[in-house]
């Protein structure tokens, strides 16, 4: 509550023993001025309402002094009781002086936050034009009208007040300024937003924190991360809001790594951290797989004095099932006290990422025995999982119970899931009899499945007509080329692999570069196909790749050159495929992570076959487990196999 709005009395209330035996023993307090004032305070701040209206009602000629019913009101705010606002907003059209007492800026703007908080807007608005039409209103009371449009969601009404009180030659201060601003970030209206800040720069008041962290604000929601920094490095203090902002702006920025490095920074400078700060970090760990770093919230939040919400929690259960370890995650989501259905979506997605289908359906089951009503993200996480595990029949089943059983409605989301299902199975035909069927037009997620299909099966003259409609529907869309051309590259066709790429040259399309990455010893390492050559030519790198050669090769392991679809030879393809990333990000591992350890690895795009076979030696070889989490789900590779039993 902003303090211009909300006047909080520091002065002390005193309660002597005549008025509180009077209450006890409900005989009618004295009719002293003086004590029924302190009577009433003393209701007032107990939150005993009824009671001090009434004393007002049975004398309100007593009652004129401004700061009385500024604190009632207060009260009444603070409860969102727009029934005792109203009696006391009765009371001061009664008064004698009513114009004088209506007359009083902070009770204009208390008012005005009484019925915005109770939603009235409409009695909020007259209250406030009827105080406008005066000369020499106040910045409070403009402000309380732009925060009540602001917190019922009329946020163009809210900057609409701010542009008045500007064309009324009001001069705004800070409390105007975090308003319009809070409201542009909400908006993203960057260049009023920029306007706005103008006006703080030319200020003769100097912007406090809260403006700060409000411009913080604006420039990360508009991605304008080169402005967050600025007016990070310019603010005298910064609180836990403003580092907050600079994480959550390096995280739109997709720089994870140093979003993580923002984080410790933190924690070294003695800052702290408040739950949304961690609720934006155990994220992070999860998308780069980074499970020493979540290890350490985790330890934080044990060791806070607060218990951590729900919200906290579900982001820590999942950022263990996103790092693989989901018995731990399913430890912590076993021993929550309160469960919302995030957090039993959060565990569900949890084993069908990581091929645990048979335990997330037990799951399931509980959930709903348990009267926990499924929604449509339920059914998303159970139907991917089942399309990656091979599971159609089941996955048929669970999509024809959710409008049957659930009531939930199908989605492009879910009918993306059951096209995927399908052609993963190889029944291509059955897939495109639900595309065809479907009561929605099909998004490019379904047709870039069936896609995906014809390459897992060799469907050449299929592919080529549902290429047709993607670049229709996704003309910029990368992975739509790569995806025809890897097609034409299995069937030999290497005119038609060459077509493609002049295609993508023309139309300025780049392939997206495989890329992995693993945490080791706090700090993010990211490898790149093909790139790496100063590791590559270090003595440790060789070292280790020549020990796993040779292990490789007393186990009949041979490269896989099939998955290098260009036309050259196959020295050249042999090459290639030992420059993949996940290769390095392995290798790398080996050298910098103490034996025994298990090894974490991130890709972007999806494992090839070969690298898949060369990881299950790997960890074969070396007695490691090595966690490989792929855009589709995750690999467990232990003494020679893999946990996705070669179906992904």
């Amino acid at each position: 509550m902003i303090a211009a709005i909300s006047v909080v009395s520091n002065t002390s209330i005193p309660t002597n023993l005549t008025v509180i035996s009077c209450l006890k023993s409900k005989k009618p307090p004295s009719k002293n001025p003086r004590n029924l004032n302190q009577t009433l305070k003393f209701l007032t701040k107990s939150g005993n309402l009824d009671e001090a209206i009434r004393l007002i009602e049975s004398s309100p000629s007593k009652f004129t002094d401004p700061e009385t019913y500024s604190q009632l009101l207060h009260s009444c705010i603070s409860r969102k009781s727009l029934h005792h606002g109203q009696r006391v907003y009765k009371q001061l059209l009664k008064q004698e002086d009513s114009e004088k007492l209506l007359e009083n800026h902070n009770l204009k703007s208390k008012l005005i936050t009484l019925f915005s908080v109770c939603g009235e807007l409409d009695e909020a608005r007259i209250i406030f034009e009827n105080a406008v039409e005066n000369e020499g209103v106040p910045e409070s009371v403009w402000v309380a009208m732009a925060i009540g449009y602001s917190k019922n969601g009329f946020l163009r009404e809210a900057l609409l007040v701010y542009v008045e009180m500007l064309w009324n030659c009001m001069e705004p201060g800070n409390f105007a300024f975090s308003t319009a601003l809070k409201a542009c970030a909400d908006l993203k209206e960057l260049w009023v937003g920029r306007g706005v800040h103008a006006q703080v720069v030319k200020s003769s008041e100097g912007p406090d924190q809260v403006v700060n962290n409000s411009l913080l604000r604006l420039y990360t929601q508009c991605e304008c991360f080169d402005e967050v920094l600025k007016v990070f490095d310019q603010m005298p203090e910064r609180n836990i809001a403003s580092w907050n902002s600079l994480i959550s702006g390096f995280v739109k920025e997709d720089k994870l790594g140093e979003a993580l490095d923002v984080f410790r920074r933190m924690q070294r400078e003695g800052v702290g951290f408040s739950w949304v700060t961690l609720t934006t970090v155990l994220p992070i760990c999860a998308r780069v797989t980074a499970l020493c770093s979540g290890k350490e919230i985790h330890v934080q939040i044990v060791k806070s004095a607060r218990r951590p919400d729900v919200l906290l929690l579900n982001s820590l259960v999942d950022m263990y099932v996103k790092c693989g370890v989901f018995d731990y995650g399913r430890r912590l989501f076993d021993g929550m006290r309160s469960k919302d259905l995030t957090s039993w979506n959060t565990m569900l997605t949890g084993y069908g990422i990581n091929g645990y289908m048979g335990v997330a359906m037990d799951l399931f089951n509980e959930m709903v025995s348990c009267g926990i009503r499924p929604d449509d993200v339920t059914f998303i996480a159970l139907l991917s999982g089942c399309s990656h595990a091979g599971l159609t029949e089941d996955g048929q089943k669970l999509f024809h119970r959710m409008e049957m059983d659930f009531g939930v409605t199908p989605s492009l989301e879910h009918y993306a899931c059951l096209v995927d299902m399908l052609g993963r199975a190889g029944r291509i035909d059955d897939a495109l009899v639900v595309v065809k069927n479907m009561p929605m037009r099909p998004s490019g997620s379904i047709w870039g499945s069936l896609l995906n299909s014809c390459r897992l099966h060799s469907e050449v003259p299929l592919a080529e007509a549902i290429a047709k409609r993607l670049f229709e529907i996704e003309p910029y869309n990368p992975g739509n080329y790569v995806m025809l051309s890897n097609i034409y590259a299995n069937a030999g066709m290497w005119d038609s692999v060459n077509m493609v790429r002049e295609m993508m040259q023309t139309r300025r399309i780049r392939k997206e570069a495989g890329c992995s990455w693993v945490q080791v010893k706090n700090k993010i390492h990211t490898f790149v196909a093909g790139g790496g050559f100063k590791f590559r030519n270090s003595d440790e790198y060789k070292k280790v790749w020549n020990k796993l050669r040779e292990a490789m090769e007393e186990v009949g392991y041979v490269t896989n050159t099939d998955v290098v679809l260009h036309d050259v030879n196959e020295e050249t393809k042999a090459m290639w495929v030992c420059g993949h990333s996940e290769r390095l990000a392995t290798v790398f591992s080996l050298i910098y992570t103490a034996a025994g350890m298990p090894i974490r690895i991130t890709k972007n795009l999806r494992v090839c076959i070969d690298c898949h076979s060369w990881i299950k030696i790997v960890s074969r070889v070396t007695g490691r487990v090595i966690v490989l989490r792929d855009t589709n789900r995750f690999h467990h590779f232990k003494e020679g196999a893999c946990s996705c039993n070669d179906y992904w």
